[in-house]
């Protein structure tokens, strides 16, 4: 198997801060300056070349881009790059000592994406086909991080994503005085009226007791859900606040392997799963989570890299809503997200379809 076409011969491992437009902050992470790309760049010997990445909030990526550098890509080499979901667990398997999710999840998906990207180009098939095929749009909501916004500025943020043709909508919450949540939401609810959708997350910033009186307080304004009320490890937690309101609730950005969402499948009452591809081993692991989301019938739906969810979104008959996320990646891209009618278009290309504008990344890349 080492020996065929698909041998992996190069595998190079590329760092990036991309600066945001303006301060963004939510409760728990604080400000975001800018966002962490970290690029994996797989070559066969046959000249299929496939292109993965990861990101963050800001903070982490040079761990991770050494874990690909140092750690993964003289595991890999010479390995055939068909064999995807052995690739994917042998990786896990190779680094679970020191670190079972984490960062190492994050760099198991930029392989694994580099890979995921490969296999559909050798298919010359798009990613949403080769995923799944369910369809090539899915429906798409505007994810803010805009919790240090004033109302004003709230207000106009959300008239913006409504001028570009989104109908639904999130906002942040977990402010100092929960009544100052209440207003916001209020306020934004006014805007949009009553027809579109509204999600709300707490970046997992409450407790419990704080997570059920903000959703009682705020059933009225039609939350279709609550992400995030509480830290993610507290399955039971979770379980409670879904007993104690009448507004569903969601959460997956921070569990980073198929163990950790059976958990909260099992314990948590959710109603919506959000793997984020970057973090839950990549493509592979996204679909596994979107199978167990099938299997206990229950809404996928996804977190950030919104110009790679999209297929995988569109792939999928039980998805519900792709999150477009304020860290702009597919600005940095060939191939922006685009909307028809509210709904996100995934991309025809062969492949997943991400690829990057080297002319605008480029200035951001820092060697290490």
């Amino acid at each position: 198997m080492k020996n065929s076409n698909s041998k992996i011969t190069n595998i190079e491992i590329e760092y990036y801060q991309v600066p945001l437009d303006e301060v963004l902050n939510d409760a728990m992470h604080g400000d975001h300056t800018h966002f962490e790309l970290i690029l994996c760049r797989i070559t066969c010997q046959d000249g299929y070349h496939g292109v993965g990445y990861t990101y963050t909030g800001g903070k982490g990526g040079k761990a991770i881009y050494s874990l690909l550098e140092d750690e993964l890509k003289p595991f890999l080499m010479n390995e055939n790059a068909n064999r995807i979901e052995y690739l994917n667990d042998q990786m896990g398997w190779h680094l679970h000592y020191v670190g079972r999710g984490g960062l190492v999840s994050f760099a198991i998906s930029a392989v694994d994406i580099a890979l995921w990207d490969i296999r559909c180009k050798r298919l010359n098939q798009p990613l949403w086909c080769v995923a799944g095929g369910a369809s090539n749009k899915t429906k798409a909501y505007a994810g803010g991080i805009d919790l240090n916004f004033s109302e004003e500025k709230l207000l106009t943020n959300i008239s913006n994503y409504l001028d570009n043709g989104f109908n639904a909508v999130k906002i942040k919450v977990g402010s100092p005085d929960y009544r100052t949540d209440v207003a916001r939401i209020a306020a934004v609810r006014n805007l949009l009226g009553k027809d579109r959708k509204f999600m709300i997350d707490a970046n997992y910033s409450l407790s419990v007791e704080q997570a059920i009186k903000l959703a009682n307080a705020v059933e009225q304004y039609d939350i279709t859900w609550f992400e995030e009320p509480t830290i993610p490890d507290d399955y039971q937690g979770f379980g409670r606040i879904a007993d104690s309101i009448n507004i569903p609730t969601a959460m997956g950005e921070n569990l980073h392997t198929i163990y950790e969402f059976g958990y909260a499948i099992a314990q948590a009452k959710l109603s919506y799963l959000q793997p984020d591809a970057s973090n839950i081993g990549g493509i592979t692991g996204w679909l596994k989570v979107a199978a167990l989301a099938q299997a206990n019938n229950l809404t996928v739906c996804s977190h950030g890299m919104h110009e790679l969810h999209v297929s995988l979104m569109a792939s999928q008959p039980h998805a519900g809503f792709l999150e477009v996320h304020s860290f702009p990646i597919d600005r940095y891209t060939k191939t922006p997200l685009k909307l028809i009618e509210g709904l996100a278009v995934a991309p025809q290309d062969a492949g997943h379809g991400v690829i990057f504008d080297m002319d605008l990344l480029g200035p951001h890349r820092i060697n290490i």
